[in-house]
């Protein structure tokens, strides 16, 4: 189905618990007429402790596998997510209101650009959240210029993985992500803005749960 848009998410069990307010926050997405979200939730490993919180919802598809971490996970979730566009969301992180939306936006616009970030918020234990500091102006990211800014500032990219939206066709090109042992979705940023021109929402995309442990 080509207007579809498929939310991605590799789990294990400790983060389980934070997929209801994932799932909230999927819930409350509005889309353009004609379009709708699929969420495909991959857990890294074949435990007990991922499925109780998984959501009863025909929108939402729960599969589990050989453990290799999130990389290889979101890899082998991208076998199963038939639809035109891409969407990471952490286990526990959480979508802004109108973040979909927004990605369609920019990506139906522009068929030159490949991906798109958005401004992320850190989701701390009391439920308050901190920005990321470094943000670049709204608008687009040329290729190369995510190397260029990694190797100049310690290793850090300007716009944050964790937002990511990208067309499936090129996902696929690239293999998916990289099986690393850290920064996979770091990885697979350096992969995509390598060979095709992104864009950065200055609007926040989502909540990333790292402050508040997994």
């Amino acid at each position: 189905m080509s207007r579809r848009i498929v939310v991605v998410t590799a789990v294990h069990g400790p983060s389980a618990r934070f997929l209801p307010e994932a799932y909230g926050s999927l819930r409350e997405q509005s889309l353009p007429e004609g379009w709708e979200w699929h969420w495909v939730i991959q857990e890294d490993g074949a435990g007990d402790g991922v499925r109780p919180y998984v959501p009863d919802d025909e929108r939402v598809t729960f599969r589990q596998g050989r453990p290799g971490g999130p990389g290889v996970a979101r890899t082998i979730a991208l076998a199963h997510a038939e639809g035109a566009y891409v969407k990471v969301l952490d286990a526990d992180d959480q979508l802004a209101p109108g973040a979909l939306a927004r990605d369609l936006a920019v990506l139906e616009g522009d068929r030159g650009l490949g991906w798109v970030t958005s401004r992320v918020l850190d989701l701390m234990p009391d439920g308050s959240t901190v920005g990321f500091p470094g943000d670049p102006d709204q608008g687009p990211i040329e290729r190369g210029a995510v190397l260029d800014h990694w190797k100049a500032n310690g290793f850090l990219a300007q716009v944050h993985p964790a937002s990511l939206c990208v067309r499936r066709e090129l996902l696929l090109a690239l293999g998916g992500w990289m099986a690393l042992p850290a920064s996979e979705d770091t990885g697979l940023l350096l992969a995509l803005n390598a060979v095709s021109r992104g864009w950065f929402s200055g609007r926040w995309g989502c909540c990333t749960g790292s402050g508040r442990g997994r």
